[in-house]
């Protein structure tokens, strides 16, 4: 069976894109294949060894129906606009399941592009493998995102702080269209190509919007609210992405590139991980805000589609923003208490929960396994237990719980819901991309079964669970290029 490409994307005006051929590399070999993603996609095998895809998904060979090309964009990187494109990733079209639904295929890492800005086009395969892994984490702790499908070494050398192995990872999204595009629409196109994208846009991911009277206001009003159920997921597991521009902020509102992300273990608001965020304008207690000024940006794209008269689209648009704080605070508590395992908010179960936050930043307490302890005791791996750190606040967290429709049990499976008994611990990652850059991948294959259940205690792997003492102190991620 064929894939069964589309490319609607090139149907857009010139503007939007350039045709170019992945760059060949010179030994391709399939290291990592996501047979599970594959098959819920009804992606085909080429033959009946997958390893055949080592030329296909390195750029080598192009896949039957396939129409490359690299994606115009702009963005506002760290608060400051810069015109950008995908300069080292190559779109090979859009693939249909059985059922039509619509998934655009990547290439990442696969050779200069128009929009490279003298950059080599390459990945490192320590950073696609990671990509690998945190995405999948991801999906499995239940949080939109994108997929990688297989990371392919390349045989060659990158070069940037020291030399790499190179690798092309195949990256699954629902589509690529990000904030940046409507703002490279803005800025480079007229009039028609703005409503082009629009329209496009629409049709794609939300055509329930074409039909209401204003479409484009529609469309901030969903995108900020489906990026405050997304920021809301990642403040839930203690994620930092790391470098939220506008960029990097799909339409989709899944979560992508992940460069310079981690997972936070001990608690506390301003942590940031990034080795480029410098000010912590991404800290974990900032991605709220930043969720709410990159909508404002994408508002602003779109005001001469809202409406013809700027003062009146400025006035529509300011009003569906105004409505990010109270929708993010109603939801925040919302999750908050969940973890918890308290239902209605009220002044009582907030101070519980204010009291809770500030023994955890005070303890520096571990954020994952505090919440998970509150139900298993026995999985944190050492982690000092709440119920014994202040038995009169968990005395009354119990209170009002046995009060609840449900009581304890209830409360308890909720909670096992939706606080993980394991995250991609970001030593363990470290570890097992060390040991996979030197030829052995069998660590990394049992991180990614280990994840593949992270609210299921899973007791031969605890040391897993327990970052080292201060570790995040010292902990800087990269971005890769």
């Amino acid at each position: 069976m064929p894939w069964r490409f589309d490319n609607t994307y090139t149907l857009l005006p010139e503007l939007f894109y350039k045709r170019v051929m992945p760059t060949p590399v010179s030994s391709p070999q399939l290291l990592i294949f996501n047979q599970a993603l594959a098959e819920a996609l009804d992606i085909p095998r080429e033959t009946s060894d997958i390893s055949t895809y080592a030329n296909t998904l390195s750029g080598n060979n192009l896949l039957e129906g396939s129409e490359p090309i690299a994606q115009a964009y702009a963005g506002h990187q760290f608060g400051h606009f810069t015109m950008l494109g995908d300069g080292r990733a190559i779109l090979l079209g859009e693939h249909l399941t059985p059922d039509n639904e619509r998934y655009d295929i990547q290439l990442k890492g696969a050779g200069q592009t128009p929009y490279s800005r003298r950059g080599d086009g390459r990945a490192t395969l320590r950073s696609m493998l990671r990509e690998y892994i945190i995405s999948e984490a991801m999906f499995h702790l239940g949080i939109p995102t994108s997929r990688s499908l297989a990371v392919v070494s390349t045989g060659d050398l990158v070069y940037r702080e020291t030399t790499h192995n190179g690798a092309v990872l195949t990256r699954i999204m629902s589509s690529h269209i990000r904030v940046g595009t409507f703002e490279y629409a803005r800025q480079c196109g007229n009039i028609e190509d703005q409503k082009a994208l629009l329209d496009y846009a629409l049709k794609r991911h939300y055509p329930q919007l074409l039909e209401t009277p204003r479409p484009a206001l529609e469309l901030v009003r969903t995108i900020l609210e489906k990026q405050v159920e997304l920021v809301i997921n990642w403040l839930r597991v203690g994620f930092i992405h790391g470098v939220m521009n506008t960029d990097n902020m799909g339409i989709a509102c899944e979560t992508y590139d992940y460069g310079p992300c981690a997972f936070m273990n001990q608690y506390h608001p301003k942590t940031v991980f990034s080795s480029i965020d410098r000010q912590g304008r991404y800290a974990f207690e900032n991605q709220p805000f930043i969720a709410h000024w990159n909508v404002s940006v994408l508002a602003g794209a779109l005001l001469p589609l809202i409406d013809e008269n700027e003062d009146k689209a400025i006035e529509l648009a300011q009003a569906v923003l105004d409505e990010f704080e109270k929708i993010f605070i109603g939801q925040w508590y919302q999750m908050m208490l969940s973890k918890i395992g308290i239902e209605k908010l009220t002044d009582e179960s907030k101070q519980l929960l204010t009291e809770l936050m500030e023994l955890m930043q005070k303890e520096q307490l571990d954020y994952t396994n505090t919440f998970r302890s509150l139900t298993d005791p026995e999985a944190p791996a050492g982690a000092p237990l709440v119920s014994d750190l202040i038995p009169e606040w968990n005395a009354k967290r119990l209170k009002i719980i046995e009060q609840q429709s449900g009581g304890i049990e209830s409360a308890i499976e909720r909670m096992r819901s939706v606080n993980p008994a394991f995250i991609p611990r970001n030593h363990v990652i470290e570890f097992v991309l060390d040991i996979a850059e030197s030829g052995n991948l069998a660590p990394m294959y049992d991180l990614l079964d280990f994840l593949k259940n992270p609210y299921t205690p899973q007791s031969q792997k605890l040391d897993w669970n327990k970052a080292p003492k201060d570790h995040d102190k010292s902990y800087v991620t990269f971005c890769g290029t």
